[in-house]
């Protein structure tokens, strides 16, 4: 049994012990092995470390990593996870939970709400995925990761039970969701924040019964998956939604908030929009404290937020920020003290790395997990909001199951100039040449191909001036390659000083 579990329950906030921010003097390694392909046989390997933790972990089927997912009960077993959590003592009924699902922004909108919390002085869990750099980056409380001691001893506990499962183990995405789940629980946080995977319907985050869902912008994205329009790819994310359990969502396209109406209907859950029910705005401005920012205002019977400024750039991230807002309103009905002076130094302490980060200066270059076209879109204005540069040079590579004439179109839109390249861990990513074939079909602007994210790098260095800026973007598994590459060239730079 982990040491977290033996640990006692808190009888104050205050006396509450968390090992989140343990780590070890050894580096460890966190790249992702390869994916299988099939199902595999349990795993007779003993866990000693963080290390044979790993390896143990991807041993199981990780559907990130798979090129073909069937999309079915079968593949995405709910009652699996439901046996699993049993086995470890059903943690997801001993922690209160939000759920946030969508197509795009739902990491934004889990990091802001969480942040809120934590400044209002409540415990804070955060699952999210996928990481950028460290699988540790997915189960965070209070901003620090799950130590590299708890995952051993999490993952061993799972490891000893998983043959209670029956002729299937669990999957990657279920061993990580039950990890966080249970060392929450044995954290004793005063709430989780979960972000769903993939859809909602089948997601292994629905097994939670929240306080409060939300619902972020949905657009086209993992069509082969979930649907080729935006209701199909609605009733699967609204399949999040509970009797009772309010529903809130950012405004949405006539027929995806249709499709979203009649499933809350269906369950009985109550739905709001910020925008329509909830009294929302918002507005971009600029000043010498902040520079180019948004600021919001959102009403309701209970809460006045007026004016707030948005931490993270782009008007997109208004949205996030004003959902993010409902949800916390909404927690006030079940008991939470979430007094407004400290929700906004909250929403200012936001930090979501990925997310148009600055990860080098000379040349000017950012990373952005933008993963579908509208997130392209949004990034493309963002970056000519907030940043000023003479040409645009953007490293691009997407994975295969992406509404990729879209995203290119409004690369198209946006980069003066284009990189097509690859990222190293996604088996699913598309080929740069085969990207550079579609992209000559609808735009005849500048554009090369690199197998590698450094290579591709070389290139953009060597066509910026000053002025310019290079963006690395179309995927979370390409900026978080882009990511690990400077910070280790930071640290190897901050070594020969």
């Amino acid at each position: 049994m982990p040491t977290s579990a033996r640990r006692n329950a808190k009888n104050s906030r205050g006396s509450k012990k968390t090992t989140a921010g343990k780590t070890t003097t050894k580096k460890k390694s966190t790249a992702k092995a390869p994916a299988k392909s099939a199902t595999p046989v349990f795993s007779s390997l003993k866990i000693t470390n963080y290390t044979t933790a790993l390896r143990w972990l991807y041993e199981h089927v990780d559907h990130e990593q798979m090129r073909m997912v069937r999309y079915n009960e079968r593949t995405f077993n709910l009652s699996r996870m439901r046996r699993l959590l049993d086995l470890l003592g059903n943690p997801h009924q001993q922690v209160k939970a939000v759920q946030v699902a969508g197509s795009k922004g739902k990491g934004s909108t889990c990091a802001m709400l969480a942040c809120m919390l934590k400044s209002c002085g409540y415990t804070v869990g955060l699952y999210t995925s996928p990481h950028l750099v460290d699988l540790r980056e997915r189960i965070t409380i209070d901003g620090s990761m799950i130590s590299y001691q708890d995952v051993a001893e999490i993952f061993k506990l799972i490891a000893a039970k998983e043959k209670g499962l029956g002729a299937t183990p669990p999957t990657f995405f279920e061993i990580m969701t039950a990890t966080a789940l249970r060392y929450f629980a044995d954290q004793a946080v005063d709430v989780a924040v979960l972000e769903t995977g993939l859809g909602g319907r089948l997601d292994c985050t629905t097994v939670v019964d929240p306080l409060v869902c939300g619902i972020t912008h949905i657009s086209l994205d993992h069509m082969n998956i979930l649907g080729e329009d935006l209701a199909s790819i609605a009733r699967e994310k609204a399949g999040i939604f509970k009797k009772d359990v309010p529903a809130l969502s950012v405004a949405q396209e006539p027929e995806v908030t249709e499709v979203l109406r009649s499933c809350a209907e269906a369950v009985g859950s109550p739905m709001e929009t910020t925008g329509d029910q909830i009294d929302f705005s918002y507005r971009f401005e600029a000043n010498r404290e902040l520079g180019p920012h948004t600021r919001v205002c959102l009403t309701t019977p209970t809460s006045r937020f007026e004016h707030l400024p948005v931490p993270l750039r782009g008007e997109h991230q208004a949205h996030n920020c004003g959902l993010a807002l409902a949800m916390l309103d909404k927690l006030r009905t079940h008991g939470f003290n979430l007094p407004e002076d400290k929700v906004i130094l909250g929403l200012a302490e936001t930090q979501l790395p990925g997310r148009m980060e600055q990860v080098w200066d000379q040349p000017r270059i950012l990373i952005d997990g933008a993963h579908n076209a509208h997130s392209i879109q949004a990034l493309i204005r963002a970056l000519g909001a907030h940043i000023a540069y003479d040409s645009l040079v953007m490293i691009f590579g997407c994975g295969q199951d992406k509404d990729i004439p879209g995203m290119l179109k409004q690369v198209s839109l946006g980069a003066d100039k284009v990189i097509f390249t690859r990222a190293k861990n996604n088996p699913r990513a598309m080929e740069p040449a085969d990207l550079l074939s579609k992209f000559s079909d609808i735009s005849g602007k500048m554009v090369q191909t690199a197998d590698k994210l450094k290579d591709a790098l070389k290139l953009a260095a060597n066509a910026v001036s000053r002025e310019d800026l290079i963006i690395v973007t179309g995927s979370f598994y390409l900026a978080g390659e882009a990511r690990k590459y400077f910070l280790d060239n930071k640290s190897k730079r901050n070594k020969q000083k």
